[in-house]
């Protein structure tokens, strides 16, 4: 399949994200409060390598650098989060007005550059000052959560049009919450659902908030989603066992926003979930976003495990089954964007899909002033292929965003894993474009006619 950016037509919007902790660096600097994660990167061997954001990119002091970088790759959208300690050092209260004028500043040289702000409200960096009364477990969140975003609105509303209210809750809450391997390194099962619902019960309010305020806004949320099946698709335990993981990373946050309660249907634990609801709580988890965002890697493989708690199932690992995978252990499969871009349409009530995370870690190689990573340009090329045939099929998907612009602090597992279409050398903060951020900068003049099938690294001028 031969393809070209026309393809997708003159309104698809291109672009790359970023996240707050993982590249602006001065964790307390100019008036900010401490996160969950500046507490929790501070605990020993809680991240790879004891690696943690103090100064990551250092995108705090390197902003227009680096948003000047993106206008020069040609890519017009910019989708990047609010610290909420760096502007509510308490969390809720009293305004850093040195912190709003950081975001003014960003907000306002993208728009000088002609490059659109895409703002996450929450990209898991929660106050510590409010993890100490309990932080997403303690249902007061969503007075603070609403706080924040009144905030957000007031101060930015009136230059930025498209707003995500989470990035990710199942993320947030499974590992912060239950797993303990995310800040703020909680475990168990009360402690997960609670989190998970006043996630969900925020996610929903946000959008609410956002439009009562400025109805001239677009307002999404995104969400991780990965195509599961089961290991053995002969084996009824596991076929079984897939639809729960499925319910879990995929159904859990999204069918209640569409107004189709919790998937208790697959995964009856979630049942207990009831003990955190209040009365009308279920009318409340419903909000018409303007947009669903989808944050898509891989496929996962499923089989029935009877000794693992709650869901007797696990994940078998890209490594386990000997096919291509990242550093992060994720399989290269391009065909699962495309099968999770076709279920979020089957839906049939979601307005619109963006595309807002997508991307790879890998080995890359470095000579000189060059960075080599002609598999994260074929993986882009595939899985951008596979959104196109999705598009081509009536899905309603009409965004595409890079994770990331930057290599960056990538949570648990420090600055092992590198997705950025640009290399920093964290010890001078010099950039250097990769190979890839070239190739998505000339498919975005057009220049370029893609073929999903051929990867040729001197038609790309990759060599």
């Amino acid at each position: 399949m031969l393809f070209t950016k026309n393809d997708f037509g003159a309104d698809f919007k291109w672009g790359v994200s970023t996240a707050a902790y993982q590249i602006e660096g001065a964790h307390n600097a100019d008036g900010k409060g401490p996160s969950i994660w500046d507490t929790f990167t501070q605990r020993k061997k809680k991240i790879f390598n004891n690696d943690h954001g103090n100064i990551a990119c250092d995108y705090y002091k390197h902003y227009a650098e680096d948003i000047a970088l993106i206008y020069k790759l040609n890519i017009p959208n910019h989708r990047f989060s609010i610290s909420w300690s760096r502007i509510l050092p308490n969390g809720i209260g009293a305004v850093n007005h040195k912190g709003i004028d950081f975001y003014n500043r960003v907000i306002d040289f993208c728009l000088e550059l002609g490059i659109e702000p895409w703002i996450t409200i929450y990209h898991w960096d929660l106050p510590e000052a409010l993890q100490q009364k309990g932080g997403w477990a303690n249902r007061e969140i969503i007075h603070w959560f609403s706080y924040f975003v009144d905030c957000c609105i007031k101060h930015f509303g009136d230059r930025v049009k498209y707003w995500m209210v989470l990035n990710e809750p199942m993320v947030f809450t499974g590992a912060g919450y239950f797993l303990g391997v995310h800040a703020p390194g909680k475990k168990g099962l009360s402690s997960f659902l609670a989190a998970a619902h006043h996630a969900a019960m925020c996610q929903a309010e946000g959008g609410r908030i956002i439009k009562s305020l400025r109805s001239d806004c677009k307002v999404g949320t995104t969400f991780s989603y990965s195509h599961i099946e089961p290991y053995r698709h002969y084996d009824e335990r596991d076929n079984k066992a897939a639809a729960k993981v499925d319910a879990l990373l995929n159904r859990m946050f999204l069918e209640p926003l569409l107004g189709m309660g919790y998937p208790t249907d697959a995964l009856k634990i979630l049942e207990r979930i009831d003990r955190f609801m209040h009365p009308h709580d279920e009318k409340k988890l419903a909000f018409d976003m303007d947009f669903i965002g989808l944050q898509n890697y891989t496929r996962e493989f499923v089989s029935y495990a009877p000794l693992m708690p709650f869901v007797k199932a696990k994940i078998i690992k890209a490594s386990k089954r000997n096919v291509e995978h990242t550093l992060m252990d994720w399989e290269v499969y391009p065909p699962s964007i495309y099968n999770a871009l076709k279920r979020l349409h089957s839906y049939g009530t979601i307005n619109e899909i963006i595309v807002t995370e997508n991307g790879a870690a890998f080995n890359d190689s470095y000579e000189e002033d060059r960075v080599d990573d002609y598999k994260r340009v074929k993986f882009l090329q595939d899985y951008i292929a596979q959104v196109l045939l999705a598009k081509r099929e009536g899905v309603n998907v009409n965004g595409y965003f890079i994770w990331t612009l930057l290599d960056n602090f990538e949570w648990a597992e420090g600055y092992y894993p590198k997705f950025g279409l640009v290399n920093v050398d964290f010890k001078t903060q010099r950039r250097t474009v990769k190979n890839s951020g070239r190739w998505f900068s000339q498919f975005l003049q057009n220049t370029l006619s893609v073929s999903k099938e051929v990867w040729n690294k001197e038609r790309y001028g990759l060599i």
